[in-house]
């Protein structure tokens, strides 16, 4: 029986591939495959997926040899949140959690001393057990039906606790326990939900960075900003985060020295937090708006594109779009869309700009002008096109001169007559605008 269903799943697998084939062929060679062809991917990967999960269960295994195989060493019980020890052996997580804060520093099963004690998720384990419960119709154990929410138990607050505890211990520990937060953070929601629960928690996490130079420790560095940039994704906190005293001027140091993941998350962190209106405030009075743009100047993709997100968020502030025109935004971002970098993301930083009447005169020249309508006929994006648009609407509406040279080039070439008709609906007002503004400068001269 157990050979019949594995022959058959090869033979399903095979077909499914010979499918996807096709299907993925589509997607390559046709322009307009449509989104049927794209669900249809979607289908095939998915039940292929679902028979590598049966090939992991092992097909035709005794359920009874099955269960005991999901089950925890220490509590006999099937494990809602399996981790992997140092020694290499699978436990739940509760229970190996309070095996250590006993004070054991062995493996319960092997006996042999742990190098280390960090726990390890073990996903495949926990998919495993998830798919087996579904399809044995028994409920999933109650700390993995809670590992996708926002519940903490109490063994985890108390393994935070611990954790933040060391953050004022010897180095080696600092160091274990901010590679384990970072990980924590970034994997397990309760951890994120409930982190600015603790008291000074926050402050805790950043003493080691707080006592002495930032780069002192490069690693130790990055892992704390990182876990900042994962704390500030829960809305919650994303208000005390900023709000507390010594978060921005880390980051803001953090965006000038260390490793460039850390300077990447430093950025990403001030960019998810300026989601909050309030906290766009906050940042654009610290000192972070100069280090934000030195990291868009320095060239690093990843890096830069990081930058250009903060920057995007904070501009949407009219007080910090000012700021960022006093310390050279637009000869920076100007430069870098000449240069053919970034160029959606950093005009879409340039409209804003752009709107305010320090950033007129920079970027009143003829060169950016014909940049800015050469960038309008080559793109297929329809968001930069608007951006251009906008940004000509607004440096041009009061300037003859500028006026002059787009009727001249309209006349030849049609880029705004031609986005008045299949612009997007802002793109369309602002060129019909600039065409009208032309026609009541100059009544006795046609642009077509």
């Amino acid at each position: 029986m157990a050979e019949k269903e594995e022959s058959e799943a090869t033979g399903e697998e095979t077909e499914l591939k010979k499918e996807l084939q096709r299907v993925v062929k589509m997607i390559l060679e046709e322009d307009g495959y449509g989104i049927k062809i794209t669900i249809e991917a979607m289908r095939i990967l998915s039940r292929l997926a679902e028979l590598m999960l049966k090939k992991h269960l092992g097909l035709g295994m005794d359920d009874t040899v099955l269960l005991e195989k999901f089950k925890c060493p220490l509590s006999g019980e099937i494990m809602g949140d399996p981790v992997v020890l140092a020694s290499g052996q699978t436990y739940d997580r509760p229970h190996i959690q309070k095996w250590l804060k006993e004070g054991n520093l062995t493996c319960p099963l092997l006996k042999q001393v742990l190098s280390h004690s960090i726990l390890t998720p073990n996903c495949l384990v926990r998919e495993l057990i998830s798919h087996w419960c579904k399809k044995s119709g028994i409920a999933l154990p109650k700390s993995y039906q809670d590992i996708d929410g926002e519940t903490m138990t109490e063994v985890d607050r108390m393994h935070l606790n611990s954790l933040l505890e060391k953050m004022s211990s010897s180095l080696s520990d600092q160091k274990e326990a901010a590679k384990e937060l970072r990980r924590l953070t970034k994997t397990t929601p309760s951890y994120r939900a409930s982190f600015c629960v603790f008291t000074k928690a926050i402050s805790r996490l950043l003493s080691p960075l707080s006592e002495t130079k930032v780069e002192s420790d490069p690693d130790l560095q990055e892992d704390l900003i990182t876990t900042v940039l994962n704390l500030s994704i829960h809305d919650n906190n994303k208000k005390p985060v900023a709000e507390n005293p010594v978060v921005i001027p880390l980051l803001t140091e953090s965006l000038k020295f260390g490793t460039i993941e850390t300077r990447r998350n430093a950025a990403a962190a001030l960019f998810t937090l300026s989601a909050l209106d309030s906290n766009k405030f906050v940042i654009g009075n610290s000192g972070a708006l100069a280090p934000l743009l030195q990291l868009l100047c320095e060239g690093h993709p990843l890096a830069m594109k990081d930058a250009a997100s903060a920057i995007f968020n904070l501009c949407l502030v009219y007080e910090n779009k000012a700021k960022f025109n006093e310390i050279g935004a637009v000869k920076v971002t100007l430069q870098k869309i000449k240069d053919g970098i970034l160029v959606d993301e950093l005009l879409s930083i340039l409209a804003l700009l752009s709107a305010h009447h320090k950033a007129i005169d920079e970027l009143g020249d003829l060169d950016t002008l014909h940049c800015l309508l050469q960038i309008i006929r080559d793109s297929s994006s329809d968001g930069t096109k608007e951006n251009c648009v906008a940004i000509l609407y607004n440096v041009c509406l009061n300037d003859l001169t500028l006026l002059m040279v787009i009727r001249a080039e309209e006349i030849e070439k049609h880029t705004l007559a031609e986005l008045a008709d299949t612009g997007t609906k802002r793109a369309r007002r602002k060129a019909s605008g600039i065409i009208e503004k032309i026609h009541k400068a100059f009544p006795t001269m046609h642009t077509t």
